[in-house]
């Protein structure tokens, strides 16, 4: 009887490693799976609220500002937890723009000019529109601010672009613009 509960644990042993051991192949898989989606940005969830990114690549108002984040290499960062208040500029807000302007934007060596334009529209935090005051300043993530105006309940940002829409998401908010905000020269 002693023999028999000693070799109880170590029969119990032998079923896990063995049964960890038939589970290689699908735990190598999880790893190359995870390894090439990139990140956050991967996840597919169809019942959870979506992360900014998410939404914008969802839009069809939004492809000029989904590309620009692509070649900024900005759709990992804005895909994580936040919180983010994005100033999403939409396709027509990007055409007002002097012609070649965007496609200037979107060369590799002008890359660092369209993280800090990308980053003008990004603030870290929460920043709803019913919260808004008049002459508010909030910093980006560029280090520089921008300024609200609200009047008769409606916001613009520096004076040339309103929010049209807001937009909640799992990390933040969305605040739909009609214009691309340029932030000050660096110098």
């Amino acid at each position: 009887m002693k023999k028999l509960i000693r070799l109880v644990p170590i029969g119990a042993l032998v079923l896990i490693f063995s049964a960890c051991n038939s589970n290689t192949e699908s735990s190598t898989e999880i790893k190359e799976v995870s390894a090439a989606s990139g990140g956050q940005e991967a996840v597919e969830d169809d019942v959870s609220q979506k992360d900014v990114v998410k939404i914008a690549v969802g839009s069809k108002d939004h492809t000029t500002l989904v590309a620009a984040l692509k070649q900024a290499e900005y759709v990992d960062d804005l895909s994580n937890a936040g919180p983010f208040t994005v100033f999403a500029p939409t396709n027509d807000a990007f055409n007002k723009l002097p012609a070649g302007t965007v496609d200037g934007l979107m060369k590799d060596d002008k890359k660092a000019d369209l993280q800090n334009i990308l980053e003008y529209h990004v603030a870290v935090g929460v920043y709803k529109t019913e919260n808004m005051q008049d002459g508010q300043k909030i910093n980006m993530a560029n280090i520089g601010d921008i300024t609200l105006s609200v009047k008769d309940g409606k916001v613009m940002v520096n004076g040339v672009a309103n929010i049209v829409a807001s937009i909640p998401a799992a990390n933040g908010i969305i605040h739909v613009v009609d214009a691309v905000l340029l932030p000050a020269a660096r110098n």
